[in-house]
């Protein structure tokens, strides 16, 4: 998941991740029924919900959380 963008919480570093193939056929049909969504923006915030349901008390964690449960 290669990305050079620069957001409110500072710049992105890149990600490779082997995943069940399960859940990438279900990330694409996620994002193929909700053009709003991209994979960047479905990774980001699902890492950021585990963290955050998990104890992160990080701002920029919280805010990211916060983002993908009200931003549509």
């Amino acid at each position: 998941m290669p990305s050079d963008s620069v957001d409110a919480a500072g710049p992105a570093i890149s990600l490779e991740a082997e995943v069940p193939e399960v859940l990438f056929d279900g990330m694409r049909l996620f994002i193929e029924t909700h053009p709003q969504w991209d994979q960047y923006r479905l990774i980001t915030s699902a890492l950021a919900s585990f963290l955050f349901q998990h104890g992160s008390k990080d701002a920029c964690v919280t805010q990211h959380y916060l983002n993908g449960l009200f931003l549509r």
